[in-house]
């Protein structure tokens, strides 16, 4: 009997792998995806936890980046060691509220959002202490390691967790600190439809011009990407650049020349002064 008894025991699944705290990311949308698939790629061992309602999206995420999964909130935000929000602008109220209802939270948790437009004050006001806020805006790219990530703080997020914050986006590209009151802006700015927008326009222009559709996005790609990384990597100015590329009387002078007579710069700054504030209206009320 005794032996049977120390064998029953010993048969229990033991409490460890449940207390080990984790990156708990809620939303298992495609930003999440990209985040685990650059932080994985990176060698990012540790322990990340996923909570979405759509149980399709947890069985992939967990298939295809050994991820453990949470089918319930409160599960989910009890092993959070970091607390990220990856749910649609329109989705973070309902969300923190029902994580305030349960007062699951009872120690301090670093909390970052990736909801674009809605500020540190208005999170706080909906999931407060213990909780404190950064927030965060990454690029899709980061999938494969060259993300841009934009990161901003509540005044009370301790340095260690700033440090954190920061160690953690970096792991799938380079970390900018600005100021809460310019996410809109850089959101609007740093995003990769601007490449793609710019590439499509190029190559279709250059296959009405004759081209066949495969040169002609091998040509627009090298004029966006392959120049702009010679710029990074060069250290010329870009000032320098142009006017190296577009010698007075030569094809790419009289290109730009006709782009801006058309209102290419104009149309530029419209853009991004349409995406920020679309980014200032999804935070409103939320």
């Amino acid at each position: 009997m005794p032996r049977a008894r120390e064998k029953k025991r010993s048969a229990r699944p033991g409490p460890q792998r449940a207390q080990t705290k984790a990156t708990v990311f809620l939303g298992g949308g495609h930003i999440t995806s990209a985040l685990i698939a650059g932080l994985r790629r990176s060698g990012y061992n540790r322990r990340i936890v996923v909570h979405d309602r759509n149980p399709e999206k947890l069985r992939a995420l967990r298939r295809e980046f050994r991820v453990d999964v949470a089918e319930d909130l409160q599960s989910a935000v009890t092993q959070a060691e970091m607390l990220i929000v990856a749910v649609r602008p329109t989705s973070v109220r309902a969300l923190l509220e029902e994580v305030a209802r349960s007062r699951i939270i009872l120690r301090p948790v670093l909390a970052v959002s990736l909801a674009a437009g809605i500020p540190i004050k208005k999170l706080g006001a909906r999931l407060g202490y213990p909780v404190r806020w950064a927030r965060a805006m990454p690029s899709p790219v980061c999938r494969i390691g060259h993300g841009l990530t934009a990161v901003a703080f509540e005044r009370q997020v301790p340095e260690q967790g700033r440090v954190r914050v920061r160690e953690f986006f970096g792991r799938v590209g380079p970390v900018l600190q600005i100021p809460e009151n310019r996410f809109d802006i850089f959101t609007a700015a740093f995003s990769p439809s601007h490449g793609y927008h710019a590439l499509d326009a190029v190559a279709g222009a250059a296959e009405r011009g004759g081209l066949s559709r495969a040169d002609a996005l091998v040509a627009g790609a090298h004029a966006l990407a392959d120049a702009i990384l010679y710029w990074r990597e060069s250290g010329e100015s870009l000032d320098a650049l142009l006017l190296e590329a577009a010698t007075p009387g030569g094809t790419a002078a009289a290109t730009m020349a006709a782009m801006d007579d058309a209102g290419y710069t104009r149309a530029v700054a419209r853009g991004l002064r349409a995406g920020a504030e679309q980014g200032r209206r999804n935070g409103r009320g939320r």
